[in-house]
């Protein structure tokens, strides 16, 4: 079985994961079809944009340990996704999970060292709260 990606114009049968569609009893077709991966990815986005403004000598510490918590969070739940196991698909939303308290730590971290207003934190903050729910959600929807 094979899923058709790309434009009305020009089409790409694309091989199908080992699951055939999405239901109850099977995972999404493609991590992307998650909607944690999907929110992840929005987070990554505000992330490297609020941290553009940090400062430059921040860029080798704060600012790259900031970006890579974010971008963990996305690529380790398009990972576990493609191992085609609940339960390595569970490990990996879990270290996901870990990558969300570890990039929450560092918001407030920067918040206190004046890098980032409150607002901007916030926002932030609202985001990374959201993915983490839609997480838990995943994990908890997975059978042992």
């Amino acid at each position: 079985m094979s899923c058709i990606y790309g434009t009305a114009d020009n089409q790409y049968p694309v091989p199908s994961t080992k699951y055939q569609v999405p239901s109850e009893t099977h995972m999404a077709q493609h991590f992307k079809d998650l909607v944690a991966w999907q929110k992840a990815m929005d987070m990554v986005t505000e992330i490297y944009k609020l941290t553009d403004s940090f400062p430059k000598r921040e860029v080798y510490s704060l600012t790259d340990q900031i970006r890579r918590a974010a971008v963990s969070v996305p690529s380790n739940i398009a990972e576990g996704q493609a191992h085609y196991s609940h339960r390595e698909f569970r490990h990996f939303l879990r270290h996901s999970a870990g990558s969300l308290a570890e990039l929450e730590t560092q918001l407030l971290l920067a918040e206190r060292l004046g890098y980032a207003d409150h607002p901007s934190t916030e926002g932030s903050l609202q985001r990374v709260h959201e993915v983490g729910r839609i997480l838990n959600g995943l994990i908890a929807s997975l059978p042992e």
